[in-house]
């Protein structure tokens, strides 16, 4: 398969491809002129890639992720760990998400949005020592 169909076939862009060869990810192999032949193995792989960073996991998570895949021996308590990790991280993404969102909830119920300068939001995202405007 040349890089446009694989793209088609895995649903990822060519740019993404060959972002995924550059840094090691997937190692199509070249023919005498020099183009990518991709074989099934390598679109199995930008599928498992695409699903992985569909996830959210890092390029780093993918790399250790598609190693064990690879790896029949592996242990699934180090696919879990991965995938453990990475839920702690989307975790505490949510609960700084929650945080950001009552705070500015709070601070556009606090703002009449009418015809007057004074605005809290302004105030507030100046900060507590902050003077008149520039």
């Amino acid at each position: 398969m040349n890089i446009g169909e694989v793209s088609s076939r895995a649903g990822l862009p060519a740019k993404t491809i060959r972002y995924y060869e550059d840094i090691g990810l997937v190692r199509p192999p070249r023919g005498a002129n020099g183009y990518r032949h991709f074989r099934e193995a390598d679109l199995h792989k930008l599928v498992f890639l695409g699903r992985a960073r569909s996830l959210g996991f890092s390029i780093e998570d993918c790399r250790g992720l598609m190693a064990l895949y690879e790896d029949r021996a592996r242990a699934s308590a180090d696919v879990k760990r991965i995938a453990e990790d990475h839920l702690h991280r989307i975790d505490r993404k949510l609960t700084e998400l929650g945080a950001m969102r009552d705070t500015l909830a709070h601070l556009v119920r606090s703002c009449a949005g009418d015809e007057r300068a004074d605005c809290p939001i302004l105030a507030d995202l100046a900060g507590p020592d902050a003077g008149s405007p520039l």
